[in-house]
């Protein structure tokens, strides 16, 4: 999906849509080619909308490579220290439909500011954290003012770009997300490494200060509100603790009891099987639009979208483990071997956009995810001394393959709907997206926790004992331990080849083409 600089023909599209604030730059547009004919009140907006919403992007990665060190400093399982970025995402997911009537509710300024001030409270105590536990609740706090940020952000640019500008202004947002995958490990390797992790966390806090100061100067004020705007609070009720349910019955597979396991994830599902019917039946605005589901190409795209989130997040949270555990590597190193895969993504995302255009995400994606996957095969013969050449390309390789994924699936959502159904669809997908990812993290960790247990005989306290064991010891299991790593990487190949599926239902009409389709603009 792209956002090109087309100064007359950009359609008017809400944020989150082609063409309307997909945040991905445009194919041969460089930032001079995004500034050129962007007044100054416009430029100085983009820097403040950028530069927090980078903060919210980097969180979603830079912790990963802090994975290990936080299970030996608490000296907690795998599987709850997963929760640290599984909790980050579902709040992430959860917060994105409240948006919408924050901002009706109390105007885009006061939310921004909010958003970024809420963000730095989770920033601050999550790098005080005490405990395990703490650090989770204290990044769940960080996860629900990151989730606005993004998409008040897009709403602010939008705002005042108008569809003249549309495409070099959502262009200018498009940066963060590239450069997110590819700059947060590093940053969060260097941060470990020279410092503590805490400062992971504390690094926010100056950077969201001048946010917040840059805010109050340069964002419009004195909007109009919707006092009589309602929340969809019993779908909230219902929808975000089954989510967390169903997740936290996954975490405890393998070493919690059969009640443990199914009982919190059939209640989870139940909640869920609740928020359904209870979609179809309100009157106020649902958090989800579920009819959005009956449109088959909808459909389609937002399992693809599902299975590709839990195969990337999950293949992300694994590898700096890998690095850090079996190779001996630093967090530092880790950080940047995993750079390939956020590089080749950022190289395709453009012309994946142009190729969707012209030839239907039925035909693109698909290709992507069997490059995605043929690039991930290589991580299920993981050895003690697989060469670190080899896994770079074929990371590079997987990056390549998603970023004929992620775009084109998400553009292909909204190629059948009506325009009113748009901003209702952008929400959806960015939720199921979110939530793929933390299940995908979740079901990793509970399968690479088992598969230690099974590969490694007689080390007793799993990942965390790993980490903390003398060179010599490591070195006596490394190859178990590696193996165990390979066997766990079958399910993120898995993920991958799950999403071929939906896939294969794309429509390999292009956008243009399909008759009442929402309009997506063309290089």
């Amino acid at each position: 999906m792209t956002t090109p600089d087309t100064a007359d023909s950009t359609p008017d599209l809400p944020p989150g849509t082609p063409g309307g604030g997909a945040g991905i730059p445009a194919a041969g547009t460089g930032s001079r080619g995004v500034l050129a004919g962007l007044d100054p009140h416009l430029k100085r907006l983009a820097l403040v909308v950028v530069l927090g919403s980078i903060m919210s992007i980097l969180d979603t990665t830079i912790v990963n490579v802090a994975i290990p060190t936080f299970a030996r400093d608490f000296k907690a399982p795998l599987s709850t220290v997963q929760w640290v970025s599984t909790g980050y995402l579902l709040a992430l997911a959860m917060t994105i439909p409240l948006t919408g009537w924050a901002v009706e509710r109390f105007g885009a300024k006061r939310m921004w500011i909010a958003s970024l001030v809420l963000f730095l409270v989770g920033s601050a105590l999550s790098g005080a954290a005490w405990s395990i536990q703490s650090l989770i609740v204290f990044r769940i706090l960080q996860g629900i003012g990151g989730g606005m940020i993004m998409p008040i952000g897009q709403s602010i640019m939008a705002t005042a770009a108008g569809p003249q500008r549309m495409g070099r202004v959502m262009s200018l947002l498009g940066v963060p997300m590239l450069l997110g995958p590819v700059l947060g490990p590093v940053i969060g390797g260097l941060i470990v490494d020279s410092v503590s992790w805490r400062w992971i966390f504390y690094v926010n806090i100056p950077i969201g200060i001048v946010a917040i100061a840059l805010a109050v100067r340069f964002l419009p004020g004195h909007e109009k509100t919707d006092r009589a705007y309602r929340l969809d609070i019993l779908g909230l009720v219902l929808l975000s603790p089954g989510l967390g349910l169903i997740v936290y019955g996954l975490s405890r597979a393998g070493h919690g009891s059969a009640t443990s396991v199914f009982v919190p994830a059939l209640l989870g599902a139940v909640l869920i099987a609740t928020f359904v019917l209870h979609a179809l039946r309100t009157k106020v605005t649902p958090l989800i639009d579920v009819v959005l589901f009956k449109d088959r190409q909808f459909s389609a795209a937002a399992l693809t979208t599902f299975s590709f989130g839990a195969a990337l997040f999950g293949g992300m949270f694994l590898l700096p483990i890998y690095y850090q555990v079996v190779r001996g590597q630093t967090a530092l190193t880790a950080g940047l071997l995993m750079a390939p895969q956020g590089i080749g993504a950022a190289l395709v995302m453009p012309l994946a956009g142009r190729f969707t255009d012209r030839y239907g995400a039925g035909r693109v994606v698909p290709v992507g995810l069997v490059v995605a996957a043929l690039g991930t095969v290589v991580y299920t013969q993981l050895g003690a001394h697989t060469s670190f050449a080899f896994l770079a390309v074929s990371l590079f390789v997987r990056g390549i393959g998603f970023g004929f994924v992620m775009m084109p699936a998400i553009s292909a959502a909204y190629q059948t709907l009506s325009p009113p159904q748009v901003p209702r669809a952008s929400t959806a997908i960015n939720i199921v997206q979110r939530i793929g990812g933390s299940i995908g993290t979740a079901l990793v960790a509970v399968v690479l926790e088992h598969q230690i247990s099974v590969q490694v005989h007689g080390l007793a306290g799993g990942l965390s004992a790993a980490d903390a064991a003398p060179p010599a010891v490591v070195a006596k299991v490394a190859q178990p331990l590696a193996t165990a790593f390979g066997n766990t990487f079958w399910w993120v190949l898995a993920m991958t080849v799950v999403a071929l599926v939906p896939a294969l239902l794309l429509s390999r009409v292009p956008a243009g083409r399909v008759p009442g389709a929402t309009p997506v603009p063309v290089d």
